[in-house]
Order: structure tokens, then C-alpha cells, then sequence
């Protein structure tokens, strides 16, 4: 056997071994309650101001809490969007989601990692701001 065969059957070995997520699409809404934007400049909305947040996760149903959120955003384009980086704290583990928040619309962050359950976590994070009493924003999560 050659040198290239041996190292394919040993990579697809490694790769037989490493723990699989299996596909599953999770459902949550944030009440965005605890923020604060730290504006750089004169301007109140320009480039460069940081919004930070943690705000409390509930269920789809949007009645139990079930976790918690951190993180926070940097204003890119002033009245479009922002880049954002956070981390969803849930019972069996957290997920750390990084990307575009529109202003407008709906916004597909990354899923760039987790713990616990999540541990070696990706897929993408579809954000949709949501009307009514309370607002918040539904998130759900497509892990794969």
C-alpha cells in the first residue's frame, strides 16, 4: 500500500471516531430587557459604538425562561446593520453564534461552537424580530 492510501484510511478512521451532532433545529425567543450602547463619537448612531447585552431566553412559546444570553455587537453600517458576537446559555450546554444583525429584516448568524450537547456545534442561527407584547426576537437555531 502507498503512502497516500495509508494516510486516507487513517483519516477516515480519526474522522469515524469524532462525536456526531445529529441534525436538530431549536426554537427560542429573547426578551431583549438588559442593554447598553456605548456611542463613539458625537454621533448617537455611528461606526464604531458597542452594544452590549444579557438578556433572558424562553421557550418558544415565550413563557419559561429556560436560559440566558451575553454578548455584543459593533455598529458597522450606520441604519443598516451590526456585527455581533454572543453566546446562548442553555441547560445542557451554551452556543456561541457570530455574524450580521440587520436593522431590517431578518438576519443568519453562524453557529461558531457550544459546549456540553453543543460541543463541536455548527450550523446557522436565523434572528426575526418579533411584534407584540412582549417584543423580542425568535431564534432558531439549525445545528448540524
Amino acid at each position: 500500500m502507498n503512502v497516500s492510501v495509508k494516510l486516507a484510511l487513517a483519516a477516515a478512521a480519526a474522522l469515524l471516531t469524532l462525536p456526531v451532532l445529529a441534525a436538530e433545529q431549536i426554537k427560542i425567543v429573547e426578551r431583549p430587557i438588559n442593554e447598553t450602547t456605548a456611542h463613539i463619537g458625537a454621533k448617537i448612531d455611528g461606526p464604531g459604538d458597542i452594544l452590549s447585552f444579557a438578556n433572558p431566553l424562553y421557550e418558544a412559546s415565550n413563557k419559561a425562561q429556560i436560559g440566558t444570553d451575553q454578548g455584543f455587537c459593533i455598529r458597522t453600517v450606520v441604519g443598516k446593520s451590526w456585527h455581533c458576537n454572543w453566546t446562548n446559555q442553555l441547560k445542557d450546554g451554551m452556543i456561541t453564534v457570530d455574524g450580521i444583525f440587520n436593522d431590517a429584516g431578518d438576519s443568519t448568524l453562524s453557529i461558531i461552537g457550544g459546549t456540553g450537547k453543543y460541543a463541536g456545534a455548527r450550523g446557522t442561527m436565523l434572528l426575526h424580530t418579533r411584534a407584540g407584547t412582549p417584543e423580542g426576537y425568535d431564534f432558531t437555531f439549525d445545528i448540524s
